[in-house]
């Protein structure tokens, strides 16, 4: 019997940006979270080693939902092709228990929540990790990817857009908590609570120069300066992003 868990702190994206990943962690209402879901996309980034590291530490109380970039760590690991530096470089300085960690991890997850019922967990969308569905995806589209979804399950919590929002479908709850590691909008760390049938989007500020300098002085990755003034310092506005993912979710 699964026993219902009372409050959630919803995560996805940390993209091995530690720095902010702890800053998230150490938000009381996350640290009073009963469960820390992270929606995927997990290590491609500069820190991969130390993030997961410090995701597997949460124990039982984090539940990790596999992205399409974990996936893709994976095939490179295991002597696949990737167009994705991020998970390249992941791949190449991955423990072997962390590379096998990510292989096991589950897409989608469904867990009880007090006041939501079954609420499904997972990275694109429940049918496959790297779909792309928007804050204003067209309804025939959800419709498409929640095909399969148990009648039951009444919330959806996804990822992979890094744009966070709450959204009614057809009177099932859609939230994405937005991204820890590569915003796109607003600098710092996006993630949402949701205890007591509410939801609520939260955001994380950081000292943003800090955090670009700890990550250049302590990550191997190529030209890690260049990748925090672009991601980090969130480069990319939500606008841009919107216009970029948008004819990916077939409109």
């Amino acid at each position: 019997m699964v026993v219902a868990v009372r409050t959630v702190a919803l995560l996805s994206d940390t993209h091995g940006v530690l720095p902010v990943l702890e800053a998230v962690l150490a938000e009381p209402d996350v640290r009073a979270a009963d469960l820390v879901v992270v929606t995927g996309d997990l290590v491609s980034g500069p820190m991969p080693v130390e993030t997961l590291d410090a995701l597997t530490a949460l124990g039982d109380r984090g539940l990790l939902v596999r992205g399409n970039a974990d996936r893709e760590v994976v095939e490179v690991a295991r002597g696949g092709r990737c167009e994705h530096p991020e998970s390249v470089f992941a791949a190449e300085v991955l423990r072997p228990d962390q590379v096998e960690l990510l292989a096991g991890l589950p897409h989608p997850a469904v867990r009880s929540l007090e006041g939501f019922g079954d609420v499904l967990f997972c990275h694109g969308s429940p049918r496959d990790d790297d779909e792309v569905v928007l804050v204003d995806t067209r309804l025939e589209r959800w419709a498409e990817a929640f095909a399969d979804v148990p009648e039951a399950v009444r919330t959806v919590c996804c990822g992979h857009t890094h744009m966070p929002f709450v959204r009614l479908v057809d009177r099932r709850l859609v939230v994405n908590p937005g991204s820890i590691g590569m915003p796109y909008g607003r600098v710092g760390g996006a993630w949402a609570l949701l205890t007591g049938g509410q939801v609520s989007l939260r955001h994380t500020e950081i000292d943003v120069d800090a955090v670009c300098e700890r990550i250049v002085a302590e990550s191997a990755y190529p030209d890690a300066r260049a990748w925090v003034d672009e991601y980090v310092r969130g480069e990319h506005s939500d606008a841009v992003a919107l216009t970029v993912f948008g004819p990916r979710d077939g409109r």
